[in-house]
């Protein structure tokens, strides 16, 4: 799935529909790739400012999954370009 579809996915989301991200988690110089799943919570589009020294004029925007976990553990993930986001059928 590329990114577009990513993003398509991340719009149509609902409160309670279960997915699955795999994204890339960095930490300093570590960096390695993960899955994270759950139940959605929430999802937003927030705008930032990340980036350092750009034009005044500039918009920066972070699409996040506000997701609770299996053992109730509520978490947030950002998608990026290397995101790949499924829609996981529901659990009975």
């Amino acid at each position: 799935m590329g990114h577009h579809e990513t993003l398509d996915l991340f719009h149509s989301l609902e409160p309670g529909d279960r997915v699955e991200l795999e994204h890339e988690v960095k930490v300093g110089f570590r960096t390695w790739n993960t899955v994270t799943s759950g139940t959605v919570v929430g999802i937003d589009r927030q705008r930032r400012s990340l980036h350092f020294d750009r034009n005044f004029d500039d918009k920066v925007f972070s699409d996040t999954i506000l997701l609770k976990r299996d053992d109730g553990e509520l978490t947030t993930v950002t998608l990026d370009e290397f995101s790949t986001l499924k829609k996981l059928p529901e659990s009975h």
